[in-house]
C-alpha cells in the first residue's frame, strides 16, 4: 500500500464545506488513515470593498480539492475507500480519464503545498481588476471624475499609471488602485 494525490471535483464555492463532510465521513467510518490529508489550496489577497481594506482567502483552483489517498500495489484506490468519498454530499469525480482516478504527481503538490507556504509568509497579493488600455474613471483625488486608459499596472506596489487628457495634452497619472473603477 502506497499513498498518492487526486484531485476531487467538487460543488464551487463549497470546497471548504465539502472537505469537513469528507473528514467527517472518514472519522465514522474509522478511515482517517486511508486519507490523512485533504487539501483546499488558498492565497491570501488584499480587496478593497467600499473603501476598506481586508484580506481575504482566494482558492487557487476553485471547484477542486486534493486529497492524499492510500491506494493498492497497482495504485487503484480500494472499494471502500471511494464509495466512501463519492457518498460525500458535494463530491463530483476524480479527475482522469473514463471515470478512473489519476494520481498527481508529488512535485506537483509539493509545489502548490509550497506556493500555500510562501504566501503565508508574504505580504498579501493585491487584487488588482484593471489591466492595460482598460477605459477607467479616477473616483478619488484631485482629478476625481476624469477618464483615462489604463497604461501600466504596478501589482507589487498597487499603483496603476492612467493616460489623462489635461488641456488638450495625455498626461500619465500614477494613482492607486482602489481610486480607479472601469468605465
Amino acid at each position: 500500500m502506497s499513498l498518492s494525490w487526486f484531485a476531487l471535483r467538487v460543488q464551487s464555492n463549497r470546497e471548504e464545506q465539502v472537505r469537513d463532510a469528507l473528514v467527517r465521513h472518514l472519522r465514522a467510518e474509522s478511515k482517517e488513515s486511508l486519507m490523512p490529508e485533504v487539501l483546499v489550496p488558498t492565497e491570501p489577497v488584499t480587496e478593497i470593498k467600499g473603501g476598506k481594506r481586508k484580506v481575504t482567502e482566494k482558492k487557487l483552483f476553485p471547484g477542486y480539492i486534493f486529497c492524499q489517498v492510500e491506494t493498492d500495489e497497482v495504485g487503484k484506490i480500494p472499494d471502500g475507500i471511494w464509495f466512501l468519498i463519492r457518498e460525500t454530499s458535494g463530491v463530483g469525480d476524480f479527475i482522469g480519464p473514463h471515470q478512473k482516478p489519476w494520481p498527481i504527481p508529488e512535485a506537483e503538490v509539493l509545489r502548490i503545498k509550497g506556493h500555500e507556504e510562501k504566501q503565508k509568509d508574504e505580504r498579501p497579493r493585491l487584487d488588482i481588476q484593471f489591466a492595460e488600455g482598460d477605459r477607467v474613471r479616477i473616483k478619488d483625488g484631485t482629478l476625481e471624475n476624469r477618464e483615462g486608459v489604463v497604461e501600466e499596472v504596478q501589482h507589487a506596489t498597487g499603483r496603476v499609471k492612467v493616460i489623462v487628457t489635461l488641456f488638450s495634452r495625455a498626461v500619465p497619472v500614477d494613482v492607486e488602485y482602489w481610486q480607479l473603477e472601469k468605465v
